[in-house]
């Protein structure tokens, strides 16, 4: 079966080729993508080519296609896994799953799985390892959606807490602490919001802070006071950039006290400064925005490591069972990222939208990949309908939807739009 896709060849050299798939494997599956929203990863991977920690040495000869926030359908199930997986079954993918200790991720790695490609092999190691997993919810960019959520979902897992005298980390945010998201009116950060009101485990106090107006406001309007009150959460949004002590600021919101839990979702070293800034007593500092510079470094004050007992972590990715949650929480509607998606794209806008991602504003950009469509901005829809019908109805769509992707559009999109 011939695939389209975009394969990484070297630093900044993505390419959208089409090419043979290799006959099948009774240990392999073969599956159709239906949906891909692109990652910072992504771009960090393109930029480093095979200096990447997951990215082979030689894709300049054996080329590795992109993406790893994906979902689909399977197609063909080899014969060693057609009694626990059938051709129909949708799915999605962990592409962190630590096979024998390697780094090696769909998305990153292999030559015949990513998510931008129409078609895909799904190697054994993916079934070995139970990172395919069932879905069962109607949309796919839900599915697609399922990996980002991990990761924020691992990174509240990751932090801990300790008792003064007691060598024993408890894991988790604290359970009625204060919590702080810097830079967090993006669209990770709104994921965070929607897990933070959400979980078992909830803060009683929550602060998210900003320097862009325009995405506070969003962020203040999907996730309301009103709505983090009825689940026993104060919830209040700041744009820091008019502070002229920020971090003065954020503390006395604690009464001094300073936050059990600070996340930071920009490496930027101001931003991680703050945070270190305005940790209490066995404040935990998340860093859970990856830099692209190796050398990326920041101060710490270390009398509060010392005295005050501070720590930080990071994490990079979540695990098999983040994503059953986050599955598992979106199938139960207890959350919803859907209102992370600022644009809509079909495989064709995979490479500028990959190779530009810092520069384009918004949230995340998904990706229908076996369409042909501009990477478009939802606030354009209105605009591009008056030429074009099929805009004009996902607008109205979208307009009753408070302008959030919904199912009702995708499914619209996907019968009315053109095949890449």
């Amino acid at each position: 079966m011939k695939t389209k896709a975009v394969r990484l060849y070297g630093k900044n050299d993505l390419r959208l080729e089409e090419f043979e798939l290799p006959p099948l494997r009774d240990d392999e599956i073969l599956a159709t993508i239906v949906s891909d929203s692109i990652c910072m990863s992504s771009y960090k991977a393109a930029q480093q080519g095979a200096d990447h920690k997951r990215v082979p040495d030689d894709i300049h000869i054996n080329p590795t296609i992109i993406g790893h926030e994906f979902s689909g359908v399977l197609l063909e199930v080899g014969e060693k896994w057609s009694k626990q997986f059938k051709a129909g079954d949708k799915f999605s993918i962990q592409p962190a799953m630590n096979y024998k200790g390697s780094l090696d991720a769909p998305g990153y790695s292999f030559p015949y799985i990513g998510g931008n490609a129409t078609h895909i092999i799904i190697p054994s190691e993916v079934m070995e390892t139970g990172c395919l997993l069932p879905y069962h919810g109607e949309s796919f960019f839900h599915a697609s959606l399922s990996e980002p959520m991990s990761c924020v979902i691992g990174a509240f897992h990751a932090s801990y807490h300790t008792k003064n005298g007691v060598y024993k980390h408890e894991m988790g945010i604290k359970e009625g602490g204060t919590m702080a998201i810097l830079a967090g009116a993006g669209p990770m950060g709104l994921g965070a919001i929607d897990y933070a009101l959400h979980c078992d485990i909830k803060p009683r106090f929550l602060v998210v802070t900003d320097i862009d107006n325009a995405r506070l406001e969003r962020a203040a309007k999907i996730h309301t006071k009103e709505e983090a009150a009825e689940n026993n959460v104060e919830l209040i949004y700041i744009n820091t950039s008019k502070l002229e002590d920020p971090a003065g600021t954020l503390k006395n919101l604690t009464g001094g006290k300073g936050y059990d839990d600070v996340f930071v979702f920009a490496p930027v070293r101001p931003v991680v400064e703050m945070a270190d800034r305005i940790l209490g007593f066995d404040g935990c500092l998340n860093f859970f925005a990856g830099p692209s510079d190796t050398g990326f470094s920041a101060e710490l004050n270390f009398y509060n490591v010392h005295y005050a007992f501070t720590h930080i972590v990071g994490t990079s990715g979540g695990n098999t069972d983040d994503m059953k949650e986050a599955l598992s929480m979106m199938a139960a509607g207890r959350i919803n990222p859907s209102a992370m998606i600022t644009h809509i794209g079909g495989l064709d806008a995979v490479i500028s939208t990959t190779l530009n991602l810092p520069d384009i504003p918004g949230g995340k950009k998904l990706i229908y990949t076996n369409i042909s469509l501009p990477l478009t901005a939802i606030n354009d829809f209105e605009k591009l309908g008056k030429a074009d019908p099929c805009f004009r109805e996902l607008h109205r769509m979208l307009q009753a939807n408070d302008f959030i992707w919904s199912s009702e559009a995708e499914k619209f999109l996907l019968e009315n739009a053109r095949p890449v």
